[in-house]
């Protein structure tokens, strides 16, 4: 059996960076991705403020070498990019010399371009590849295609907020398992106006930056990205002499079942499935030196993952902080992208800031942290909550832990 999950690659684009290098400059440094709408022709671009990735489709598929009159969605492009990334990093230069997988995340699939020609497509088949390019699948198949990933196991994850951090936690156990010797894990979203409505209707954006876990917190900032860490078996790594990055040694995910879109008044499912990644890391609460928490400064979520925090460590809850301050909340993708940083964080022995922060919450004596900070970490958690209480926890450590559990 596996004993450890390790992280040998590990790519990114998002609002702060072209790249990881990029990302983490803009991480320490307080550089913001959190403007007015420039790429999305919508109806809102004055009244909310969103996470956009500077570079346009075109420049896009320049850069991945596709041709421009390619039927690709933005979704897929972000993909490639990140996902090229990490296999880079991880020196694959044959991605079909072990047995590989692919399980990527997304919620927004391919709507930027398909509504784009929505009310053109029924007049001409010109389309017709935009429009069947809508469905949350056809970006893991485009990105499976452009890594050369052939007669293996390709999956998409779409479980809203929580998707790449359950792509994570499903890879992590394929490996553990044996069923796969790698897996390209992550997820992929995208602008477009069928989110930013969505999200307007359910009345939870922010005219302004937003301000996790302050008492006078308006709302989320959408943002779009894409990240993929590579993960491989022990025997994987020992063949090729591997450099590893970090270990993927926790992963919990529960369902609160309280409501469509809210998550339960008293945290239960983000307790539920704090605990149940601790249960399979051999950890303790005390050992947790650093949460990246999910933080999207709705009044719901940061209020229900306070309180879940408290019930999880007492009145040890270990440094936190949220970095959608940063990037905005980049839907299916926030758990892959925090994932990213997480590692980062145990790489360079750091805490985040959890920037625009000023007054406490009232319900609670817990205060994030508000800057840069040096400290010694082993093992950081990461919440990612999603819609319909899917609730998933993440834990990453420096070492394999050799008292980790297969679940």
């Amino acid at each position: 059996m596996c004993k450890g999950i390790a992280i040998t690659g590990m790519g990114a684009i998002s609002a702060i960076g072209n790249n990881v290098q990029e990302n983490y400059d803009a991480l320490v440094s307080g550089k913001i991705g959190i403007s007015r709408i420039s790429k999305v022709d919508t109806v809102h671009k004055n009244d909310i403020m969103v996470g956009e990735i500077e570079m346009t489709n075109d420049q896009l598929k320049q850069k991945l070498g596709i041709a421009k009159e390619t039927a690709v969605s933005r979704t897929a492009l972000l993909a490639m990019l990140a996902a090229d990334e990490a296999l880079n990093q991880a020196g694959i230069t044959d991605i079909n010399d072990c047995e590989t997988g692919l399980i990527s995340g997304t919620t927004v699939g391919g709507m930027d371009q398909s509504e784009k020609y929505y009310f053109e497509y029924l007049e001409s088949d010109e389309h017709w590849g935009h429009i069947n390019g809508l469905h949350a699948g056809d970006s893991t198949q485009k990105l499976a295609d452009h890594l050369g990933l052939t007669e293996s196991f390709v999956s998409t994850i779409s479980t809203a907020c929580s998707s790449a951090a359950n792509a994570i936690m499903l890879g992590a156990r394929m490996i553990k398992s044996g069923q796969l010797d790698r897996v390209v894990v992550g997820g992929t979203d995208s602008l477009c106006k069928f989110t930013i409505n969505g999200f307007k209707t359910l009345m939870i954006l922010s005219d302004t930056y937003n301000t996790p876990f302050d008492d006078e917190r308006k709302g989320l900032n959408l943002g779009e990205a894409a990240a993929y860490l590579v993960l491989e078996s022990d025997e994987i790594v020992k063949r090729d002499n591997k450099k590893v990055l970090g270990y993927v040694t926790g992963y919990g995910n529960a369902n609160d079942a309280f409501h469509q879109t809210a998550s339960s008044e008293n945290g239960d499912g983000a307790v539920l499935a704090m605990e149940k990644a601790l249960k399979v890391s051999g950890l303790k609460p005390s050992d947790i030196d650093y949460v990246n928490a999910h933080g999207t400064a709705t009044p719901n979520n940061d209020l229900s993952e306070g309180r879940a925090l408290l019930r999880m460590f007492g009145d040890q809850v270990p440094e936190f902080s949220s970095t959608k301050a940063f990037t905005g909340h980049t839907l299916a993708v926030a758990g892959g992208i925090e994932a990213v940083y997480s590692v980062l964080a145990l790489q360079n022995n750091i805490i985040y800031p959890n920037l625009n922060f000023k007054t406490p919450m009232k319900e609670f004596n817990l205060l994030p942290q508000t800057t840069v900070k040096q400290k010694e970490l082993r093992h950081v958690l990461s919440n990612s909550f999603g819609f319909g209480g899917n609730c998933s926890t993440l834990i990453f450590s420096k070492e394999a832990n050799e008292t980790s559990i297969y679940k």
